[in-house]
């Protein structure tokens, strides 16, 4: 018998069909238990238009964002149903995301204690692999996996920020920083209206009036279905609504429905990098029992961020998500904002309980939360009246928190209550004042290995931000053992690694070795010096080669994958009748692939992507791939082109197009149009004597010919029928196909690429 039965209190739980207008979306959420059904709807809401209801890719993303609010409910549901368009990649995302919610709820809302349920709630403590009792049925047609090209969802510039906005510390700060540092910065609020929109009412305001054009607004109806959901648990109080508390009677995944309401302000807008406020303690492993879980902050963590860049990678879009803040401790939060940018700190509203007086929110200054702010504004000598604190309401939230002091990490307690005993505002006798101990590490950027390492920023804003965010902590420190080490920040920057670091020939010794300390994955491109016909460079398929694996690396994310120095000879003995053809035997050009290979894999390159410019050589590399896995025990893999076959061959007029014509005279004119001579290009399609010899042919064999016996000019295809145009297309698949791949390569351990998907 399961041991848990008695929380499934729903038969089913159906999400859709999603309606898509220009701006907005409907889905109704509909429960079934026995003959019983209700529903209820759950909708977004824009200022603008950001939906093509045309578009398959548009009515995915409605899809994706109708079901996150139902991902906190896969402990209490026989079935999860959710209509609409989903892919492989959506699928699996949303069931991963529906087990580890489950966990989290079975832990922290029902194990620990729970002021919203009933007394009568009992639920026993269980080890067990997964706690998601919901069976999740996609009923519709899968969809097809988005291409890469998709142009709906690529960012226009690599370096534009969406910062997701709330009117708290956290926000205010990140949106400053990257002004500061001369980003295109655009601050997105998505919220439900009523009270949980007051407490980002001032900052929306203040950014709408001035900052018109970057300030965007969302709104959800996220909260009535929250709470419409309660209604149907009968685990849950009847009057949950009148019970006070700092936390959620049933829910834990929140940001997720925040951060996919941002999405198509980020896809619309072009900006690649979704920017969220979370500090240092909320990246939290832990154990309840004996149960593993995230301390009911996955969806706060580094992890967090790491998994959602994952899936945007994975489903073609060009979106990096991340935190500005994950070294500073709240308190340093607090004191940055305070003291560099004091205009966007007035707006902060930081409380459970905010109210509105002459349109103004203010906050109670009666809950947890504003114990917590105002007692940080006196520990750094600020006035908390300053962001909308009463006089009269100081005296009692510091009486509240000599108490009850506050829920926080334990060091930052600590060093809050210490600094505020020190300065006498509370005794030493009370209860919180009792905690008080020193712990300066709090007042400084903590970097530890897990929590918040130094690469978990994009290399570029690494130097800029860590420079600013010195000159308000007293130093950084980094964990050593169960110790704090200071150390010099800035000298662990090197001002030239950045957005040209991953070419590996480019570094110098230390800086290949700080790089390698980040990068597990390197591309290797692998080309010709051989004849391209009358009309194109000998050196087409190694400038090919490098091109590709350069703008793939351009392409990526942070930490970007290395581009090793090119082989530039291949395996072209068949064009020897040709002058200026340049050929290594295949013994050769194998084993100076499985040398440097071994090589690499002894810096720390546990990921090699062998980038291949010239066909010829795909027989000598597949077998120094296999030699290299066999022998280093390392992912290693050959593209000559796959990724992007198909969809290139579907763009391509030309039957037998394999060497010297209309694909490679166009992306030579795409790329290199001055060293293309068309006056000299012509057709010079082969024709063959059996199907299976034809190299277009699906029943075709693989076979070697001279081809000099084919072609009398060395074209085996058709250049007349070439353009820049088709060129700059047939880039755009391979370096989006590749991106793509590349993307979800590094992301993986070798466990997970090796792992068998059921």
């Amino acid at each position: 018998m399961n041991p848990l039965s008695t929380l499934l209190v729903i038969d089913r739980l159906e999400v859709g069909p999603v309606s898509v207008e220009p701006n907005r979306l409907t889905a109704p959420y509909t429960v079934s238990k026995g003959d019983a059904t209700a529903s209820t709807d759950f909708a977004y809401r824009f200022e603008e238009d950001v939906f093509d209801p045309d578009d398959p890719a548009s009515r995915n993303l409605a899809c994706l964002m109708a079901a996150q609010v139902a991902l906190n409910y896969g402990l209490f549901c026989e079935q999860i149903v959710f209509h609409g368009e989903f892919d492989a990649v959506d699928r699996k995302f949303l069931s991963e995301m529906a087990a580890n919610t489950a966990r989290e709820i079975y832990v922290k809302k029902l194990l620990e204690p729970n002021p919203f349920l009933t007394p009568e709630t009992r639920v026993p403590t269980i080890k067990q692999d997964e706690y998601l009792q919901a069976e999740l049925v996609f009923p519709d047609a899968e969809l097809k996996a988005p291409s890469a090209s998709d142009a709906r969802f690529r960012a226009d510039e690599a370096e534009r920020m969406a910062v997701l906005s709330s009117g708290g510390k956290d926000s205010l700060l990140s949106y400053g920083l990257l002004k500061e540092m001369g980003f295109d910065t655009h601050a997105v609020f998505v919220n439900e209206s009523g009270r949980h929109w007051y407490t980002a009412l001032n900052a929306y305001r203040f950014l709408r009036d001035t900052q018109p054009d970057t300030t965007a607004r969302v709104w959800t109806s996220s909260d009535r279905v929250f709470s419409w959901m309660l209604r149907h648990l009968p685990l849950v109080r009847e009057d949950f609504a009148r019970r006070r508390s700092d936390e959620y009677p049933i829910r834990l995944w929140t940001v997720g429905v925040f951060l996919f309401g941002a999405l198509p302000i980020l896809a619309k807008r072009g900006l690649g990098h979704l920017v969220i406020g979370d500090e240092y303690d909320t990246s939290r492993r832990v154990k309840h029992e004996g149960i593993p879980h995230y301390d009911g902050l996955y969806d706060q963590s580094r992890f967090f961020d790491e998994r959602l860049t994952r899936y945007y990678r994975r489903k073609g879009w060009p979106f990096v998500q991340y935190s500005l803040l994950r070294q500073l401790s709240e308190l340093l939060i607090e004191k940055t904002l305070i003291e560099r940018y004091p205009d966007l700190h007035r707006h902060q509203v930081s409380c459970h309980a905010t109210h509105l007086e002459d349109e103004r929110a203010l906050p109670c200054g009666r809950c947890e939360k504003c114990r917590r702010i105002v007692g940080m504004h006196l520990a750094l000598g600020a006035d908390p009246k300053a962001c909308g604190y009463p006089e009269d309401s100081i005296p009692e939230c510091v009486e509240n928190l000599s108490r009850h002091g506050v829920h926080t990490e334990t060091a930052g307690a600590r060093q809050l209550a210490w600094i505020l005993v020190d300065k006498g505002t509370i005794d030493k006798k009370t209860p919180f004042g009792a905690t008080a101990r020193e712990h300066p590490e709090v007042l400084q950027l903590r970097f530890h290995s897990e929590v918040s390492p130094i690469d978990a920023i994009p290399a570029f804003l690494r130097r800029p931000l860590y420079g600013i965010l010195l000159e308000h902590a007293n130093g950084a420190v980094e964990r050593r053992g169960r110790q704090w080490a200071s150390f010099e920040l800035l000298d662990r920057m090197p001002s030239d690694v950045g957005r040209s670091s991953y070419r590996f020939g480019e570094l110098t010794w230390p800086l290949a070795k700080e790089r390698l300390k980040t990068t597990d994955t390197a591309l290797l491109p692998v080309g010709a010096i051989e004849q391209h016909g009358p009309h194109l460079p000998l050196d087409t398929d190694t400038f090919d080669a490098v091109y590709l694996a350069d703008e793939v690396a351009r392409g990526c994310s942070d930490p970007k994958p290395l581009v090793l120095p090119a082989i530039a000879y291949g395996v072209s003995y068949h064009h020897d009748e040709f002058p200026g053809t340049l050929s290594i035997s295949p013994e050769t050009l194998s084993r100076m692939v499985y040398e440097i290979g071994m090589s690499a894999a002894r810096h720390g390159v546990i990921k090699l992507i062998i980038i291949n410019g010239h066909g010829g050589n795909g027989p000598t590399l597949q077998y120094a791939a296999q030699m290299i896995n066999r022998d280093a025990h390392i992912f290693t893999c050959v593209d000559s082109g796959e990724t992007s076959d198909a969809d290139i061959a579907d763009l391509t007029d030309t039957r037998n197009d394999v060497h010297a014509g209309e694909v490679e005279t166009s992306t030579s004119l795409a790329t290199r149009p001055e060293l293309v001579d068309m006056s000299l290009a012509k057709k010079a399609v082969p024709r063959f004597s059996s199907q299976y010899l034809d190299f277009s042919s699906r029943l075709r064999i693989e076979w070697y010919a001279h081809t000099g016996k084919l072609s009398k000019s060395g074209v085996l295809g058709d250049p007349t029928k070439a353009s820049r145009e088709k060129g700059e297309r047939y880039w755009e698949l391979m370096i989006g196909h590749l991106v793509n791949f590349v993307e979800q390569i590094k992301g993986m351990s070798l466990a997970e690429i090796h792992e068998r998907r059921q």
